[in-house]
């Protein structure tokens, strides 16, 4: 399926013609400015060309671009003219160009050369066209090397002044170039769908980590400091990544590293030390040996917007998973998977996000399996069964998002599909599968999935013929999957067909808690209670910090959770019973605050609105600032419109814009 804006993809998120040509190789030379606030270098494109027959545009390249100021455009050596942007560029390529300027059989060498930048089309930005000349053959190779600059709108780039990092010494700057953003970085083929090696060779004052192997540092004496970089596996540009700030090392593994800036280091180090290799080893025991050399985790200042960002050697990560317990590590057991699924076997746009989500989700909570129990396999599922359920309800059940595969083809921005559908509703589906079949014949499907599309990009149809024909000489797996509603799963909106069946042993001290607060619930007219003794002569039931001391995180959370989700909400009193017991406004633990906060909001307890607004200034990771934004809204929309202009220049540019259109905002 193509799209009018543009005929010569299946990916209906880029604009360059991957159907005509392919990049092999990318080298990038630039630099940093933290006082400009900008990249400034080139781009090296190897692009191979794959088109045939009639329809291909084989005398053009079209590359993605958004926000990049481009100055110089060579093509193998010779610098091309800047084509007239008030002339209208005749696609030099295709049927309708060749049956206008060739004799039957003869090949076009006379169509015109140069480069423009067209208009922008939506989110998608700017197509970079660049006219050959002439048309090639097919495998035939052609270099095109851009001078490009970054811009004030880089919707890739989150740069901060001093004072807004932990040691307030120097300015930082970090990518998050997933999903559509790299095209802001530097003009490429930005989709999944393309996978291309990356030589980097980048000049900072600060120190510089990217999403590869570093082959030398040397300092050039004005300041500066050259570093290069290469990722010798091929990656899709959404991967490519970068940062560059106050930032040192520690190893936590024998072939890991964590980096983070210098006050920081101990505490990172200390909660990341001895775990990752044991997920890595996890990892290689259910797939198959870890493909990327090493891997090291980049802990950033708290405005990153997710929690972790697969980056190929180099995770990104949320400052919020340094807890000081390990409570939040499995963020590191999310992403290292990403490094077999996403990073190895991608999706090939981002309607099939799932294949990237879904898997890792699964694979995550196998790896904590393994080294936590299987209890704590379905414990982080039904946590997650929880998270499909309050996305579905943010985007109403029947809202094309809910879809496991849903429709991306309207020119929207896949950012907005955002959510923890195609995590968990992923998860959901695959767990399924394993259900089915029995997990000691599941097990011997994954390597087998993992290994057949190492190093390529696939769509759903193609995933399930593999299943398919995988367990095709199974009669009774066969007809376990023939059973499966592919439809309900794939296309319907809302919860998956089937509800899960999970291991509630963990759990199940959670609902019985939440329980005792419901019972509180409607309460007398004329009973506030507001004490212990008040509640035991309400309701019989009298709290006390001894019913959560022995809990683990997870555990507060799914209690939590659950009185969030009663049919009316705690008042703001037992709000302020509730934590004065328990004392979650005091930990030190976003991942508890936020849903503390949660149920607040929902009491609409104004004693905590300012608490709020002070933790949405420390966090930029949008699993909180999102949801906690949209119920300060509801609550008190004032105060939430100058909590989002307060710290929207803090915010990275992604999270940024989804405030923004939470709040309706222009």
């Amino acid at each position: 399926m193509v799209l009018p804006h543009n005929t010569r993809s299946t990916d209906p998120n880029t604009l360059a013609n991957t159907l005509d040509f392919v990049t092999k190789r990318t080298k990038l030379d630039y630099e940093l400015s933290f006082e400009r606030k900008v990249l400034e270098g080139t781009v090296e494109h190897e692009l191979k060309c794959i088109g045939d027959g009639e329809e291909a545009v084989s005398a053009e390249v079209w590359l993605d671009s958004s926000w990049v100021e481009v100055s110089k455009v060579v093509m193998d050596g010779e610098v091309l003219g800047k084509l007239d942007e008030t002339k209208e560029v005749k696609e030099s390529e295709g049927k309708e160009g060749r049956e206008a300027g060739e004799g039957e059989g003869e090949k076009n060498d006379s169509v015109e050369k140069g480069w423009k930048l067209e208009d922008r089309t939506g989110p998608y930005g700017s197509r970079l066209r660049i006219l050959l000349g002439r048309r090639l053959e097919k495998e035939e190779v052609v270099n095109v090397k851009i001078h490009f600059q970054t811009t004030s709108k880089c919707t890739a780039l989150g740069w901060m002044d001093p004072e807004q990092t932990s040691n307030k010494q120097h300015a930082y700057m970090y990518s998050q170039c997933q999903a559509i953003h790299c095209r802001s970085l530097f003009p490429c083929q930005d989709t999944p769908a393309v996978k291309s090696t990356y030589h980097s060779i980048i000049r900072s004052p600060l120190p510089v980590v990217v999403s590869g192997l570093s082959l030398s540092t040397k300092s050039l004496g004005v300041g500066l400091i050259e570093y290069e970089f290469e990722q010798k596996v091929a990656i899709p540009s959404y991967l490519y990544a970068i940062a560059s700030g106050d930032i040192t090392s520690a190893r936590i593994g024998p072939r890991s590293a964590v980096w983070t800036s210098p006050d920081q280091l101990e505490r990172c180090t200390k909660e990341l030390d001895g775990d990752t290799e044991k997920f890595i080893e996890a990892a290689e025991k259910l797939i198959f040996p870890y493909e990327w050399e090493t891997y090291n985790v980049l802990v950033l200042p708290p405005s990153f917007p997710y929690g972790g960002m697969e980056n190929p050697n180099m995770t990104f990560a949320t400052p919020t998973i340094i807890s000081g317990d390990k409570s939040n590590i499995d963020v590191i057991a999310h992403e290292l998977a990403h490094s077999w699924s996403g990073n190895l076997v991608t999706n090939a746009n981002w309607e099939h996000f799932w294949l990237n989500e879904g898997w890792t989700t699964y694979l995550e909570r196998r790896i904590i399996g393994a080294i936590h129990g299987d209890e704590m396999f379905h414990f982080s599922a039904i946590i997650g069964w929880k998270s499909l359920n309050e996305s579905i309800k943010q985007f109403g059940p029947d809202h094309e998002f809910t879809k496991l595969v849903p429709n991306l083809h309207d020119g929207g921005d896949p950012d907005d599909a955002f959510s923890s559908v195609p995590y968990e509703k992923g998860f959901n589906l695959l767990y399924y599968l394993e259900t089915l079949v029995g997990r000691e014949k599941w097990d011997k499907f994954i390597p087998h999935y993992f290994e057949t599309f190492r190093y390529k990009s696939l769509t759903t149809p193609t995933f399930l013929s593999t299943l398919t024909a995988f367990f095709q000489p199974d009669p009774t797996a066969t007809k376990a999957l023939s059973m499966i509603n592919w439809p309900s799963w794939l296309s319907s909106p809302g919860l998956p067909p089937i509800s899960p069946s999970f291991n509630a042993s963990l759990a199940t001290p959670c609902y019985l808690l939440a329980e005792k607060w419901s019972s509180l619930l409607p309460l007398p007219p004329t009973v506030q209670p507001s004490t212990s003794d008040d509640l035991v002569s309400a309701t019989r039931f009298s709290p006390s910090p001894a019913d959560v001391e022995t809990w683990s995180t997870g555990q507060i959370i799914v209690f939590l959770e659950k009185v969030s989700d009663f049919p009316d909400p705690l008042t703001p009193p037992l709000v302020n019973l509730m934590d004065g017991t328990y004392r979650f406004s005091e930990s030190g633990n976003a991942e508890v605050l936020s849903r503390f906060y949660t149920v607040a909001l929902l009491a609409k307890d104004m004693e905590v609105y300012e608490k709020v607004e002070e933790f949405l200034g420390t966090v930029g990771r949008m699993k909180f600032v999102r949801p906690l934004y949209s119920l300060l809204n509801k609550a008190d929309r004032a105060r939430a419109v100058r909590t989002y202009i307060k710290y929207r220049g803090w915010y990275h540019p992604i999270c940024r814009e989804s405030v923004r259109r939470e709040l309706g905002l222009e």
